[in-house]
């Protein structure tokens, strides 16, 4: 009792906490204070998708009410370097990465990357304590309970084990709990392996971002904010959890911490170590203590009883029977013999290279092939679960795979095929080589792909216009009072970088003059020759303020782009026009 008090209070404190933190969360991210939730508009789970449902246990501290543990950062149960707010450098790696590829992939939702790492950090404290590694695997599954009903949702399985590894009922499964039924409709390749594994923090973080930005929400808008993460799980406590740490990560309040930090993993099924039923061992009772009677000092019926003036005979020792073991010596154990119902895997012989051997791609963009390999043994068959480890190796290049990382590892599949992940390639021209082994073989002849990177071609326009049409005037000696801004497009589709020169010319644009309009230097001094750069992201550059000189008349900025696309800007300098004074000579007036 004593101890469900401890825990109730304790509770209680939390929850104190929670309604505290949920006012200024509402002010910040429009969340309502705690209500009831039933047939809260379009995040109410459905029956194909029921995420939203109790699906195990997340872990709801709050970033000020996490527990500190100064000094013991890296120590098993120690906080993060930074006060508990730190993320392993994979995971997050990951959640930039799905926010970077979701920009592309659902532009109109604008899900930040600490909105992800919000959900990562509650639902598995971003898959702490369960052996992340940089390819974005665990050592160990990061599962939910048994959905069998009672406490959580009652769901039949629906993946035939695949996932979770039950064929019964479902399991919320990886670092973000995906119920493999949602997994189906919103999971995504993230690390571009061709493999979509809830299980796998690259493709988790994608999926979560395709799972809130459902339905076309814009989460710029706090309505549809509070409906995602609604929608991940049906509870307000849920909410300020999750907008919680989102809000503390985007405050700058986060660092990056080692994937293999030691830590007590947060145990999404709530099966608390210590506290799971046991069943009792043979000779055990229920209650603890062995079922073995201890022996007794009563005397056996019909057995005389020794008379203490007696002394009893001592038996003779036995001497040690050297077919049976001496007790004094712990009996070795046998060595455990092989399963026969289980055959022995074969060993990797050689890795055998299952694409091209050559890649090339621009800077800036990404290589269309990916690295496999197939594992074979000596008999020339395929050897399933070997790790294949991708390493990109050469001097001064900036190709990586997503996330960053130089180095990955995969696992073979039934065909014994391992894939590498997408490689970008960087803004470095050159040549590099990605270097395959098997992990834990030394002797097995690695394989090697080359690939070059080379320099981007300069972009094409074959259009540039101007945008709006405001009247280019000014008077002698005054700034022109108007905005310029250049679309360059090629066949109707906006082109970045493209430069541009402004040139100040005579009124047909054929002679650059000497007077007239001017830009200024970077030391204020007039110009009338003009770099204007290069076009932005929607193919536009806005021209910086120019000035009339003392001369009046009509002119033209001529712009050119680097493949000769010209633009005429016509400008005038028109002097004031005076205005009439009224006349100041008295009028006549009659004499009297």
């Amino acid at each position: 009792m004593k101890i469900l008090r401890t825990r109730a209070a304790s509770v209680s404190r939390q929850g104190l906490c929670t309604a505290l933190l949920v006012a200024s969360l509402t002010a910040a991210v429009g969340v309502s204070p705690p209500h009831n939730t039933a047939g809260a508009d379009d995040s109410s789970p459905r029956p194909s998708d029921p995420q939203g449902k109790p699906h195990g246990v997340p872990n709801l501290a709050l970033p000020d009410l996490a527990p500190k543990n100064p000094g013991n950062a890296g120590k098993p149960g120690g906080d993060a370097p930074d006060g508990n707010t730190g993320i392993p450098k994979t995971a997050l790696a990951a959640y930039q990465n799905a926010a970077r590829l979701a920009a592309t992939q659902l532009p109109g939702c604008h899900i930040p990357w600490e909105l992800i790492a919000g959900i990562g950090r509650v639902e598995s404290v971003h898959a702490g304590g369960y052996g992340l590694r940089s390819d974005g695997s665990t050592e160990k599954p990061i599962r939910g309970p048994r959905l069998t009903g009672g406490q959580f949702a009652e769901i039949r399985d629906t993946d035939k084990g695949r996932w979770d590894g039950d064929t019964e009922y479902d399991r919320a499964v990886g670092p973000t709990q995906f119920i493999p039924s949602t997994w189906e409709m919103s999971g995504a390749d993230g690390n571009g392996d061709g493999i979509k594994d809830p299980n796998n923090i690259f493709d988790a973080a994608l999926g979560t971002a395709h799972y809130l930005c459902a339905n076309n929400r814009d989460l710029n808008s706090s309505a549809d904010l509070d409906k995602a993460v609604l929608s991940y799980n049906q509870s307000r406590e849920y909410v300020t959890a999750v907008l919680a740490w989102m809000r503390t990560y985007q405050s700058g309040n986060v660092g990056t911490v080692p994937d293999n930090i030691p830590t007590t993993p947060h145990d999404p099924s709530g099966d608390t170590p210590g506290k799971r039923p046991t069943t009792p061992s043979s000779g055990a009772t229920p209650g603890g203590g062995s079922t073995t009677t201890p022996p007794s000092n009563k005397p056996s019926p019909g057995k005389q009883t020794p008379s203490p003036q007696k002394p009893t005979p001592q038996k003779p020792t036995p001497k040690p029977d050297p077919q049976k073991p001496d007790p004094q010596k712990p009996t070795p154990k046998p060595e455990p013999k092989p399963d026969p119902t289980k055959p022995i895997p074969s060993p990797v012989s050689r890795l055998e290279r299952m694409s091209a051997a050559k890649w090339e791609t621009n800077t800036g963009e990404v290589f269309e092939e990916r690295a496999k390999v197939r594992a074979l043994d000596k008999a020339g068959k395929p050897v399933a679960d070997t790790r294949v480890v991708f390493e990109i190796k050469g001097e001064g290049t900036e190709a990586s795979f997503l996330g960053g990382s130089k180095k990955v590892t995969a696992t073979t599949l039934k065909d014994g095929i391992a894939t590498a992940p997408t490689i970008l390639a960087g803004d470095s021209v050159g040549e590099f080589t990605l270097h395959v082994t098997v992990e834990g073989k030394d002797g097995v002849t690695p394989v090697d792909f080359n690939a070059t990177v080379k320099p981007a071609p300069a972009p094409h326009a074959d259009k540039i216009e101007r945008v709006g049409n405001e009247c280019a005037v000014a008077q002698p000696n005054s700034p022109f009072d108007c905005k310029v801004v250049i679309q360059a497009s090629k066949d109707g589709k906006a082109v970045a970088g493209i430069g541009m020169t402004a040139t100040v010319a005579s009124a047909n644009g054929k002679k650059a003059v000497e007077t007239g309009p001017y830009f200024k230097d970077e030391n204020g001094k007039p110009v009338r020759k003009f770099n204007l750069g290069k076009t932005d992201g929607n193919g536009q550059i806005e021209l910086p303020e120019f000035f009339a000189d003392g001369r009046t008349g009509a002119f033209t900025l001529r712009i050119v782009t680097a493949d000769d696309q010209v633009l005429l800007v016509h400008l005038n300098v028109e002097a004031k026009k005076p205005t009439q004074q009224p006349s100041t000579t008295p009028s006549s007036t009659p004499k009297s």
